[in-house]
């Protein structure tokens, strides 16, 4: 276990305070329990500073060079010993069996949008006896019962080739993505787009009419419909239109602390309604009041007692960042100042930029590799065993089920025997 990851565990603890009798019993029901994160991030490597340098110093675009960090945070694993034994440390100390994984940019560009969702199928397909790619829910449970770890690829948007010419054609990356590996994907982002306004839009208009269209295609598909980051309107339009459960995978509860991420009870009512969950993340500011892991308990406890554990979920919406990060970045030299993404609009004065949502202490303790101990805290809580299952990942499991259409029984035709076969 690493220094940075027994600090976080040392901060929790000094807020959870758990008897030994529940740490000891919570820490055992999170090894054997099937977790699932609702909506994160693989372990992130550390940037190669030199290679990043080389490049900027090569005058590489602003484009290559957001692309090449990237490269770099969720591949290095694959080519660096060092990079891929921390990789492997964290996720073994968080305890997780599958992430929902984030495979898909902030966009809804089909290339755009590919980029993540081939580094990751690289990461799998390369570290196979450690990782593996999920393409249904029962290969996240063999993974389990095998030891190993896996992802179960989501989309920041919906693939889209923004030709325009009809609706049908409009939607005919979808099913591409979906036979790609993609099994949910957010319907906006924070802006609003031709599916509905997205959390940070102040009009709060709600779902369009081509929305609608992508909702049934979605259903059709098997893709779950995940409005994170959608409007308040547009995700109440969204459940209301959907025919299968969707979710809501890294949000709060609006009632403890109503920031544009977090979703009012109407917003979650409408969701459960669908048979779906909200997924409770893990960022400060977000969660309110102290925000640390008891905040974060606060909300899995709300949303459990208003709507019940069966239709609740974590998605933490954070990663393990590698130790060597900073000293890598002090070998890269400065670059020019960039202007905000497109995608990366937020209300102004928003609380996630406010210092005091970003102390170290409350990052710490809502530290990914402390997943562990959210289970002693539900534990601590009072939970039974049985829905401390469900929300680590029962819950993930069945809306997986739930959404992704059965595979007809083949028949397979009789062979020749090998006795029997021809000379």
């Amino acid at each position: 276990m690493t220094k940075l990851i027994e600090r976080a565990r040392a901060v929790a603890l000094g807020i959870l305070k758990p008897t030994q009798r529940d740490l000891e019993y919570g820490l055992g029901l999170h090894r054997e329990a099937v977790v699932c994160d609702a909506y994160g991030f693989a372990p992130r490597c550390a940037i190669d500073g030199d290679a990043l340098a080389a490049a900027i110093e090569a005058g590489a675009s602003d484009a290559t060079v957001q692309d090449l960090i990237e490269e770099m945070h969720m591949t290095r694993c694959v080519v660096d010993a060092r990079q891929r034994e921390e990789f492997m440390a964290a996720w073994e100390a968080a305890g997780v069996t599958c992430i929902v994984q984030n495979a898909g940019e902030e966009s809804q560009a089909p290339l755009t949008l590919m980029k993540r969702l081939a580094r990751f199928t690289y990461v799998a397909d390369m570290l196979p006896d450690f990782c593996s790619r999920a393409a249904t829910p029962d290969a996240i449970v063999r993974a389990k019962a095998e030891g190993r770890h896996c992802f179960y690829f989501s989309g920041n948007g919906v693939p889209l080739p923004g030709e325009w010419r009809s609706v049908e054609e409009e939607l005919g990356a979808v099913r591409l993505f979906f036979q790609l590996g993609i099994r949910m994907m957010h319907l906006t982002y924070n802006r609003r787009n031709m599916l509905g306004d997205g959390c940070a839009e102040p009009a709060n208009a709600g779902l369009s009419d081509f929305g609608r269209a992508v909702i049934r295609e979605m259903n059709r598909v098997g893709v779950i419909v995940d409005v994170a980051h959608s409007g308040w309107q547009t995700s109440l339009e969204a459940a209301r239109a959907s025919e299968r459960p969707m979710v809501a995978s890294h949000t709060v509860c609006g009632a403890l602390n109503a920031h544009c991420r977090s979703k009012p009870d109407a917003v979650i009512r409408a969701i459960v309604e669908t048979g779906g969950y909200v997924g409770i993340c893990w960022v400060p500011a977000f969660l309110g009041g102290a925000g640390d892991i008891s905040s974060l308990l606060d909300h899995v406890q709300y949303a459990a007692c208003a709507f019940g554990a069966e239709h609740v979920a974590l998605g933490s919406d954070t990663a393990y960042t590698a130790a060597a990060e900073a000293e890598e970045w002090r070998k890269v030299p400065p670059r020019r100042a960039q202007r905000p993404r497109w995608e990366s609009f937020w209300p102004p004065n928003d609380p996630l930029f406010d210092p005091q949502w970003n102390r170290p202490e409350q990052q710490q303790s809502l530290a990914w590799t402390n997943w562990p101990l959210v289970t002693v805290g539900l534990v601590q809580r009072g939970f039974s065993d049985d829905d401390i299952r469900r929300i680590l990942g029962g819950n993930v499991l069945r809306v997986a089920r739930a959404v992704l259409p059965p595979i007809p029984e083949a028949q397979v035709p009789n062979r020749p025997s090998a006795a029997n076969a021809p000379a």
